[in-house]
């Protein structure tokens, strides 16, 4: 399982969003096994006057917030950072200043998914990756 929240300008989400969502899906299923259909994106449009950064960074800043259960190894959040940073950067043209991830894990029991606690759920995929 992982939530998905990405902050930008409402013009960057507006040209992109499709593009940014296509692009977190396939790095998570690859890196971390999501299977195709657990797609939890959520974008928050930004706009200038409640989106204050450093100088440096072009209209494209973006800011991802990624919440899963914990249980990935150190090497497949690796995998998952790099693959979105590279990814932001050689599928949509923007630069490396202009991403910055942030990865939140939390035990499945603090999780309620269906009605259920998910450390109760079965799951159709790993976690332990």
């Amino acid at each position: 399982m992982a939530q998905v929240k990405i902050y930008a300008s409402e013009a960057h989400i507006d040209a992109n969003r499709n593009r940014i969502s296509d692009l977190i899906h396939r790095v998570l299923m690859a890196t971390l096994g999501l299977p195709e259909d657990k797609r939890f994106h959520r974008f928050i449009p930004m706009t200038p006057e409640n989106f204050i950064h450093p100088a440096g960074r072009s209209a494209a800043y973006t800011i991802i917030e990624i919440s899963m259960f914990e249980g990935r190894s150190a090497e497949a959040k690796k995998a998952l950072l790099n693959g979105l940073m590279r990814g932001f950067v050689e599928d949509l043209g923007m630069s490396a200043d202009d991403v910055e991830i942030t990865i939140f894990e939390t035990p499945r029991a603090n999780w309620g998914i269906r009605g259920q606690i998910a450390a109760d759920l079965a799951l159709d995929y790993k976690v332990d990756v």
